[in-house]
């Protein structure tokens, strides 16, 4: 009887001190976590996105039919006047060409300048017979000239009056013929023209890709010029996050080659078409006022767009939302321990706080962090700070 006296008596302390510390520090033990309460705040929500620098407007300079690059006079980086030549084709024989149709031209005209003398000589002849054949049927009236004298003059006004016609169709022949020439030595020197490589604006060298001695095909870009002062941004912005983004609104504008200085921007337009793989919003967005020197086409930048403010409403930090059961809510603090109230949320802010539209009131405590997952029945106690978690 002793020994069991004295065996309870060790027994009934050891299972005491297990449920201690079981009820403390075991899985029975409260949860630690941090709360924080719900707060009337007016949010100022804000878009963040990554664009890259493009240029609005860029112009691939090359020539209009195939050929072989007879010289390039500028370099990638080089910034060009408008009108300034930036290299040419190899003619081939276009000069000869050209030189041959000159001369064309100038028989043209020689054979227009014979055809108007001819239609000048034949009028005149025609007058004349004309003039003649009414003389003769006058004297003829009046007996004085034969029947056949004049019938003579009638067929010699005939006559002259068949010239005149042939000679003005070899007129209209020869001024066709000068417009087909004129023609053709037009559209030679507009040919040779276009194997001048020329800059259609003020701008900047950007690409260079094809060296003298290479053959291009009719369309292939032989330089690739950009006007500096088009430089705008293409954004993708998150669609679940992008209510309100409208043309006009501020952005702020950091480029990867300049961390810690923002630019200033706006938004210029949103795109029509959103990218449906990514669920993105895209957008052009324009600089104030141009960096200078120019960033590299491509960068990347982050953008940061500030959205309207809106009115004061039930906020929380983000952190403390969660979802249970595909229900998203929060974990409400209560003396008796804790109860998951689903909730419906708003728009949230680059703070990493967010709307509470529906199902909290004010001052209500919610679970913030947790040392682990929390359930419907957990025990929790609230603590300063979890350790490795922020404040």
């Amino acid at each position: 009887m002793t020994r069991k006296l004295a065996l309870f008596a060790i027994l009934v302390p050891l299972a005491g001190l297990l449920a201690f510390v079981a009820l403390r520090s075991g899985p029975l033990a409260p949860i630690p976590v941090t709360v924080v309460s719900v707060n009337e705040a007016a949010l100022s929500p804000a878009l963040f996105g990554i664009g890259t620098v493009e240029a609005r407007y860029v112009y691939r300079i090359g020539p209009t039919v195939a050929g072989r690059v007879a010289s390039v006079d500028v370099n990638v980086g080089d910034r060009v006047a408008a009108g300034t030549l930036l290299g040419e084709m190899d003619p081939v024989d276009l000069d000869d060409r050209i030189e041959a149709a000159n001369a064309a031209l100038g028989r043209a005209e020689s054979a227009v300048a014979a055809a108007r003398a001819q239609v000048t000589d034949s009028t005149a002849r025609a007058e004349y017979a004309e003039a003649q054949a009414r003389r003769y049927d006058a004297l003829s009236k009046s007996g004085v000239v034969s029947d056949a004298g004049t019938e003579a003059r009638r067929q010699d006004f005939q006559v002259a009056g068949a010239s005149l016609a042939l000679a003005r169709a070899n007129l209209e022949g020869a001024e066709k013929e000068l417009a087909r020439a004129v023609a053709e030595r037009d559209g030679l020197q507009r040919q040779r023209a276009n194997m001048r490589l020329v800059a259609p604006v003020d701008g900047l060298v950007v690409a260079r890709e094809a060296d003298p001695g290479t053959t291009v095909v009719a369309g292939q870009a032989v330089l690739q010029l950009v006007d500096p002062t088009s430089l705008w941004l293409d954004v993708r912005f998150d669609q679940l996050r992008s209510a309100g983004l409208v043309p006009g609104l501020g952005a702020a504008i950091v480029l990867r080659s300049r961390a810690g200085t923002t630019l200033a921007g706006k938004v210029l337009r949103i795109e029509p078409l959103a990218d449906e793989v990514t669920e993105e919003l895209l957008a052009k967005v324009v600089f104030d006022v141009i960096p200078d020197p120019l960033p590299p086409i491509g960068e990347l930048a982050e953008i940061t767009v500030a959205l309207p403010a809106l009115a004061a409403t039930p906020v929380l930090p983000e952190a403390a939302i969660r979802r249970v059961d595909g229900a998203l809510g929060v974990w409400v603090v209560a003396d008796d321990g804790v109860r998951f109230a689903p909730v419906r949320t708003g728009a949230t802010d680059l703070d990493g706080h967010i709307q509470i539209l529906s199902g909290l009131a004010a001052d209500d405590r919610v679970v913030l962090y947790s040392q682990r997952a929390i359930a419907a029945r957990s025990r929790v106690t609230v603590v300063e700070n979890l350790p490795g978690v922020p404040r």
